[in-house]
């Protein structure tokens, strides 16, 4: 269904160049966001009150894009295969499906390399939760979980604001850092993430020219195909592939998740900047300022296709989440979300604070 070495091969090929530094320069870079990412984990466990030393069992990795592209290749390969494996069955018992597999392969392969040399160039860092060890890029001792720091990504935004670069790379490694405390130190997550994604994914009963005409649209649309995208009510993200009662409950409870992840991230990445990055206020003012500015009806195009969109609201709506309980009830009080999955906060409940408060509480009394 995914020629995956020749989305890495096409990706790599069409990422656009870092910003332009020295030799020396981007090892001083590299060594910098290193020792940035240790000094993270003692502000973040202080900050939250979560994990200990022995608990950070995750390797924290330095990378340029391409890096990227090839720890994503092998986490969606990792993620998807109960997905791509039914499509592939379904597919073989039509008419031609060995040859209609082979080229649509190798047509997907292609287009998902255009997506990732996309978002190749935007991202900062990523906690890859599901990541399986490669050769050159080493996964956790459970198996999964690796920090990712996209070195050129961070130099170029830097630059674009205009900020203090020292202060900018630790402001980014406490976010980032604070995914990996997440978890690291509540042992039971990552694995109830698993399930609720390969339940989602066991519930998908999609034609698979349906979700390679969503590649499709947007690949398309990074070639400048469809440059009105973003005012189609026919061009949709991949979340849209949504089609059962079960997919829509489950895609609820991952929402509510992300924002309570990201917002708490975002969260303590505030709460700890201003004691250990001068310059905090600054930097948050811009960047937040360069987060709603906007782009060009391309890049918004393609944001609306690949539920951007809605990774920005998370954001903010975990942060006010996580905001609201910590006045409430103390950050003792928060790390209750951390207890089961019975205590992780409902999408209503991300929206109306106190609801989850009432709840869990009350029933902890």
């Amino acid at each position: 269904m995914v020629d995956w070495n020749l989305a890495v091969a096409t990706a790599t090929r069409l990422v656009r160049p870092g910003p332009e530094v020295s030799r020396d320069e981007a090892r001083a870079v590299v060594a910098e966001l290193r020792r940035h990412a240790k000094s993270s984990e003692e502000h973040v466990r202080s900050f939250t009150g979560m994990g200990t030393e022995e608990t950070h069992d995750t390797p924290v990795l330095v990378v340029d894009r391409a890096g990227w592209i090839r720890a994503n290749v092998a986490g969606f390969r990792e993620v998807l295969k109960p997905l791509l494996e039914k499509m592939k069955d379904r597919r073989a018992g039509g008419p031609g499906g060995a040859v209609l597999g082979a080229v649509g392969g190798k047509v997907t392969g292609v287009e998902l390399g255009m997506l990732l040399s996309f978002l190749a160039s935007r991202v900062l860092g990523q906690y890859e939760t599901f990541a399986p060890a490669t050769r050159d890029l080493p996964a956790g001792e459970n198996g999964g979980g690796r920090l990712l720091l996209v070195a050129p990504n961070i130099v170029h935004v830097e630059r674009e604001l205009d900020v203090d670069p020292h202060d900018f790379r630790l402001w980014v490694c406490l976010h980032e850092e604070t995914h990996r405390t997440q978890f690291s130190s509540v042992p039971w997550l990552r694995d109830h993430l698993e399930s609720e994604i390969q339940g989602f994914l066991g519930e998908t009963d999609v034609d698979p020219m349906t979700v390679l005409e969503r590649i499709r649209e947007a690949a398309q649309s990074l070639a400048g195909g469809r440059p009105d995208a973003e005012e189609d009510d026919g061009g949709r993200s991949f979340v849209d592939l949504v089609q059962t009662p079960a997919q829509r409950e489950i895609l609820a409870r991952l929402t509510a998740v992300m924002s309570l992840l990201e917002g708490h991230a975002d969260y303590v990445m505030d709460g700890v900047g201003p004691g250990v990055v001068p310059s905090v206020g600054e930097i948050r003012e811009k960047f937040k300022e360069r987060r709603q500015r906007g782009a060009s009806r391309l890049d918004q195009a393609l944001r609306k296709l690949l539920g951007l969109d809605a990774k920005l609201r998370q954001y903010r709506d975990g942060e006010r989440f996580v905001r609201a309980v910590v006045d409430e009830v103390g950050m003792d009080g928060f790390n209750r979300v951390w207890t089961s999955p019975n205590t992780l906060p409902t999408k209503a409940e991300i929206a109306k604070p106190a609801d989850w408060v009432a709840r869990v509480h009350r029933r902890a009394e």
